[in-house]
């Protein structure tokens, strides 16, 4: 692990092949550690998934940095429209001036085709594109566990899903990958904060994303995982349905 600022303790990890997490932890008032997380794939065509909050862009530029030339991303990727996801989408665009952001169709319709400063390469559910070795898949995931516009990453040389806000850890220091449970840590945090939408389709939807058989989730919030990502998907499902 690569600790990229002092001051914030902002740090990059290889987690599978080719992508690297980008970790900065915070004190959130009356919730205590937090991390934010950024997935950067590595290739002919650099993907970076998840912006940060604006606040964070300096941060989370200088760490990019220190594994490729910023100006050579060239797409900037969310799972869903909100500030750690996408807050800094701009500041992307004008510092990589051959990106685009990369959505679903739902969020390209209702948001990013009106909030980015450059029209988006909007994907349908299914459909996959090639960064040169690595090819990523977009899987619609509507509310869950939020946002009409939900979906995920999937890479499928290395099985990595790249899966937003599902299994959000609370703490700040964090391994930067684990094989550990995440499952009952992310639950008691779910519990405390109830940021899911329960949709009635979380089943069919975790379903899905099960089938694709990850070996490495990239969460959000927390650690990475490595291990049988289709039982741990269905764990979810389990929970949820309780």
């Amino acid at each position: 692990m690569t600790v990229t600022n002092i001051q914030s303790g902002t740090n990059v990890h290889e987690v599978a092949d080719g992508i690297y997490r980008i970790n900065t932890p915070v004190v959130i008032s009356d919730a205590g550690g937090f991390s934010f997380n950024q997935y950067l794939i590595v290739d002919d065509e650099p993907l970076l998934f998840h912006t940060g909050p604006r606040r964070m862009f300096p941060l989370v530029r200088e760490a990019v940095a220190s594994v490729l030339p910023v100006e050579s991303l060239r797409y900037i990727a969310l799972s869903h429209v909100e500030a750690d996801e996408c807050g800094s989408l701009n500041e992307w665009l004008a510092s990589a001036p051959q990106s685009s952001p990369l959505c679903g169709t739902v969020a390209a319709m209702v948001s990013i085709g009106d909030l980015a400063d450059r029209a988006p390469r909007a994907l349908a559910d299914g459909e996959a594109i090639s960064l040169g070795k690595h090819v990523v898949r977009w899987l619609d995931a509507p509310h869950l566990p939020h946002a009409w516009e939900c979906g995920f990453l999937m890479e499928e040389r290395t099985s990595t899903l790249l899966c937003g806000d599902l299994f959000t850890q609370g703490g700040s220091q964090l391994p930067p990958v684990t094989e550990s449970d995440i499952l009952g840590p992310s639950e008691a945090f779910r519990h405390e904060m109830d940021y899911f939408s329960y949709t009635k389709n979380a089943r069919l939807l975790l379903e899905k994303l099960a089938s694709t058989n990850p070996a490495t989730l990239g969460c959000m919030h927390g650690s990475a995982w490595r291990g049988d990502g289709a039982a741990l998907l269905r764990a979810l499902a389990e929970t949820l349905s309780e």
